[in-house]
């Protein structure tokens, strides 16, 4: 291949590998949009609630204002006797006096003046004004609006026309505003309030009493409940939010062990098949070379002795591995069974007597208990087999073997294999569960991967520290049989 070419394909690689859309993260894309919606909800309803809040009070103030002004007209006009049915409205403007001949002028200015006294002090007003139906202020709680006509308040005219009590908050006074003089400003909000009073047939407004209002108390309560709200919302908001980020994160990581397990089922197949297919394709050969070994070693006793020896030992080597590359790939459906966990330790402490004696190593099991796990019988003596070959392997110049029973709780029991060898370093640790990795000179890298699947497959579960020169210590937990 020439170098334009490779070039050309390198370049070609690069682009594909610069141009592939990386992984749809869905706990990223979840936490932002989520937060966003929830975030935008929970304004919109702490909006709602507020205004609803304001709204309700402004309005249940202005109600409960406009029946006490009412029943204060009413009473008035009864205690005072005045005859023909007459209205505290048809009364207040003085330059109406001389249409009421029948009625004593002494008992008409009683009558005005004890309801304008009641207006004057009633409680949380700063300003209160009374309008003829010409606009005009008839009264006034600040003598310098008395006698003035306001001809622009859409308020007024409003109270007027649809003959109901209308009220409006303010955060702010309107300097524009000529009717809002007050005598004494406003702290912080004022609540506008319009009442009309009507002639004798109801039909009429003779009057409208105008109130402002800064009722503290009422204020003190809104603000504290707007607090509550804006809390609540929150509160709400994150707990709802922290809610749905836990299930999905939940979710995620299922989905991307369910994915991992998904690969990893697949390699195994593909490995399985091919492994298979090689695994049988040597066998025979395999067979065939030992058995034409063990047959020149019958007829040979001399310098080729050794050689073929030599021959026999690596066949027995091959063969190994591909009994355990072909146990390793096969797939694991034997159901879980009770199992002797310190039975089976014992049995396979017994077939590794001879290596420990020769590996000069000292076994430290003396266990207080015999429980019964959910496993297999066979699978457990090949994982505690693998464990004891590893860690013999790695006490070469001898050591001590300690096996440990460790409850995990009322449901749970686990074995600790702990050694002196060589250990691992960091590196070796983060490899040690991959397929096909192994450290030892001449292995396969199929132990621990084997280890691992038989102990997910009955509900268990496998970890490994270790430290270099130190040891390494494996724990296996098991079900206990309840």
């Amino acid at each position: 291949m020439n170098m334009p070419t490779k070039a050309l394909l390198s370049q070609e690689g690069d682009t594909r590998l610069h141009s592939r859309k990386p992984p749809f993260n869905l706990l990223r894309w979840f936490s932002l949009v989520s937060m966003a919606v929830i975030g935008t909800v929970a304004v919109a309803l702490g909006s709602v609630s507020t205004r609803f809040v304001i709204t309700e009070s402004v309005q249940r103030d202005a109600l409960l204002t406009s029946q006490f002004i009412q029943a204060i007209a009413s009473a008035e006009v009864r205690h005072v006797s005045i005859p023909n049915v007459r209205t505290m409205g048809e009364l207040l403007d003085p330059r109406k006096d001389k249409d009421f001949p029948d009625v004593d002028p002494m008992a008409r200015a009683n009558a005005r003046g004890e309801f304008l006294d009641h207006i004057e002090h009633l409680p949380d007003v700063i300003l209160a004004n009374i309008y003829a139906p010409d606009r005009m202020v008839i009264w006034s709680t600040n003598p310098a609006l008395m006698g003035t006509t306001i001809h622009t308040d859409d308020d007024l005219d409003h109270a007027f026309a649809s003959k109901t009590p209308v009220s409006a908050s303010y955060h702010d006074v309107d300097q524009s505003r000529m009717e809002q003089k007050f005598v004494t400003p406003p702290e912080y909000i004022f609540i506008e309030n319009y009442i009309p009073l009507f002639d004798a047939d109801g039909d009429k407004v003779t009057a409208m009493v105008e109130i402002y209002k800064e009722p503290k108390d009422l204020i003190n309560r809104m603000e504290r409940g707007l607090v509550l709200i804006w809390l609540a919302t929150a509160l709400g908001g994150g707990l709802i939010y922290l809610g749905l980020y836990w299930i999905v994160r939940r979710a995620a990581i299922q989905l991307a062990a369910q994915q991992q397990q998904l690969i990893t089922n697949e390699t195994f197949v593909a490995l399985g098949e091919m492994s298979s297919a090689v695994a049988h394709s040597l066998r025979n050969p395999l067979a065939t070379i030992r058995s034409s070994a063990e047959l020149a070693l019958e007829f040979d006793s001399g310098a080729a002795h050794k050689n073929i020896n030599d021959i026999i030992g690596q066949v027995d080597r091959m063969s190994k591995w591909v009994r355990e590359l072909l146990q390793s790939l096969r797939p694991l459906n034997d159901e879980a069974e009770p199992v002797n966990l310190v039975a089976a330790l014992h049995d396979s402490l017994m077939a590794f007597e001879q290596q420990i004696a020769k590996a000069n190593v000292l076994v430290v099991f003396q266990p207080t208990e015999t429980p019964m796990v959910l496993s297999q019988q066979v699978q457990l003596t090949q994982i505690l087999n693998s464990l004891l070959a590893n860690a013999l392997e790695a006490m070469e110049k001898g050591g001590t073997l300690t096996i440990t029973l460790e409850p995990t709780d009322a449901h749970g029991v686990c074995v600790v294999v702990s050694d002196t060898g060589k250990g691992m370093n960091e590196e070796q640790r983060s490899m040690a569960f991959r397929p096909f990795y192994t450290t030892k000179r001449g292995g396969l890298g199929v132990g621990l991967v084997l280890v691992k699947r038989i102990m997910d497959r009955f509900g268990g579960g496998v970890t490994l520290e270790s430290r270099e020169g130190e040891g390494t210590t494996v724990r296996l937990a098991f079900k206990r049989l309840t």
